[in-house]
């Protein structure tokens, strides 16, 4: 399976999120507009990082989407 850019994932996120996106997850998706690779960094912030905050924040994104494309950065960041 080929790797997708972090932008087109986030991108995803922001159609499939049902809602407005937890206040505490934003910051992170928003940065991950910029990125491209886990090896990019966002000022001072690396891809990895902005990922795994993302992920903790993201508890009330929920259902089938929400589920493939968190594997999905979780296999970016291991």
């Amino acid at each position: 399976m080929e790797t997708r850019a972090i932008h087109t994932i986030a991108a995803e996120i922001e159609k499939t999120w049902q809602g407005k996106v937890n206040f505490a997850a934003r910051p992170y998706l928003d940065a991950m507009h910029s990125l491209i690779n886990v090896d990019d960094s966002f000022g001072l912030d690396p891809a990895r990082s902005i990922i795994m905050y993302f992920l903790s924040n993201a508890t009330t994104w929920r259902g089938d989407e929400a589920r493939r494309i968190k594997k999905e950065l979780n296999g970016l960041i291991k």
